[in-house]
């Protein structure tokens, strides 16, 4: 027998290390070629990494959340025969610090107090106990009582005086409001890996970096889901239209007259980057957290194109089948949260993006309208907020504002939306 190491495979794209998303095996496990063995991150995309050889696992690199070097030791695997394909030894890096943990040590539970007392001065049991009077109970029922707030005094006990756990259950079912929320749970500690991490980090150095303003303005979309209502309805095999496509369309109608809106920004070079192609970034929200796949040339696309391509990118990452390339390059992210997008939001920028568009909620509301005679009248209308963040670096507050004033107008006339 001999040992196989399995050194991290350089993935390309200039990937130096890779993070331990989670291991498919353990040590001691018999493994086969080609085997499913650890899932890794990198700045990218996550990786499956499979097995070179058959044998038996007898080392691991380290835990989910640990960063492997390109070139370093992933695991050992133990071979049949005599000699093992290692590669030339290379000195691994070494792994980084990690902070101690301190042990956790087991938790003392004190015995339960017994359930008897020692039995009072022989008298009759009253039937009712005086308000004045001290309630004959056990420690542990007295402290239940407490948690819940309850005086034993009003508790009714039973025929020997001694208010027991069946005597507050009986009280309780008959008494509102003395039963708690929700039963107490535990804590509970959670490793903030993989993409949750990333998006922590990605989060955290926006926030870090750019000078963030938002701007909100109110948005008639009455007639624009009128003519979304008509499109469906004669859409044929075509892909049902959500107000997204629309919304984007929109987006890359008004874009041309405001250029410092679709843009990136080097902040290191101090160059900013004013696009001339729309590569929308669209945050969709995943089981591993938040991703954005990019709809590439949004600008050159239609509204059926643009509603297939929403639903393919979404089902990618959801699914975890989106591309490096799909998940990066944006010039400008959407971010919407359908139903529950509530009246208004202050998204975080896509770094180095330089403005995030946040469509809310519709609601209705009753409105003044023209009656078409020189006066109003009052009409239930559907309404719905559009957010902005932008960079206060690149972009100023009135050059916002004048967009999302364009924007709406170009809303609220639908029709518009569909011209050439």
């Amino acid at each position: 027998m001999a040992k196989f190491t399995f050194n991290m495979p350089d993935v390309g794209e200039g990937v130096a290390e890779a993070e331990v998303v989670e291991w498919h095996v353990k040590v001691g496990d018999t493994v086969t070629e080609d085997q499913h063995l650890v899932d890794v991150m990198t700045d990218k995309a996550t990786i499956d990494i499979e097995s070179p050889v058959d044998g038996v696992v007898t080392e691991l690199a380290g835990e989910p959340g640990d960063t492997v070097a390109v070139g370093s030791m992933l695991l050992v695997i133990e071979v049949a025969g005599d000699v093992a394909e290692e590669p030339a030894p290379e000195p691994a890096p070494a792994p980084a610090e990690k902070p101690e943990v301190e042990e956790a040590k087991p938790e003392v539970v004190a015995a339960p107090e017994p359930e008897v007392e020692p039995e009072p001065a022989p008298e009759p049991a009253p039937t009712s106990t005086p308000s004045h009077a001290k309630v004959l109970a056990t420690p542990a029922v007295r402290k239940r009582a407490a948690e819940l707030g309850i005086d034993l005094n009003e508790v009714k006990p039973a025929a020997d005086g001694r208010v027991r756990h069946a005597d507050l259950d009986a009280f309780l079912s008959y008494s509102g409001g003395f039963s708690p929320a929700t039963p107490t749970r535990s804590d509970e500690e959670q490793k903030v890996i993989g993409m949750r991490r990333r998006i922590a980090e990605n989060m955290a150095a926006s926030k870090r970096n750019i000078p963030h303003f938002s701007y909100v303005e109110e948005v008639d979309v009455t007639d624009l889901e009128v003519m979304r209502a008509q499109l469906n309805a004669n859409r044929g095999a075509k892909p049902k239209l959500t107000i997204l496509p629309l919304l984007i369309t929109a987006i890359c109608k008004t874009l041309p007259e405001f250029p410092m809106i679709n843009a990136r920004y080097d902040d290191e070079a101090g160059l900013v980057t004013r696009h001339g192609a729309v590569h929308l970034g669209m945050a969709t929200q995943t089981d591993a957290g938040l991703m954005v796949p990019v709809i590439r040339d949004a600008q050159g696309k239609n509204l059926w194109q643009l509603a297939n391509e929403i639903g393919r990118l979404a089902e990618a990452a959801r699914t975890g089948k989106a591309k490096s390339d799909e998940l990066s390059g944006g010039t400008l992210t959407v971010t919407s949260l359908g139903p529950l997008g509530g009246v208004a939001t202050t998204p975080v920028i896509n770094r180095p993006e330089v403005a995030i568009i946040g469509p809310n909620r519709i609601i209705e509301r009753p409105m003044f309208v023209p009656d078409g005679q020189g006066g109003e009248r009052i009409e239930k209308r559907k309404l719905m907020n559009i957010s902005i963040s932008c960079d206060h670096r690149v972009v100023d507050g009135y050059d916002a504002a004048s967009f999302v004033q364009a924007l709406k107008k170009l809303i609220e006339t639908p029709v518009l939306i569909v011209s050439n």
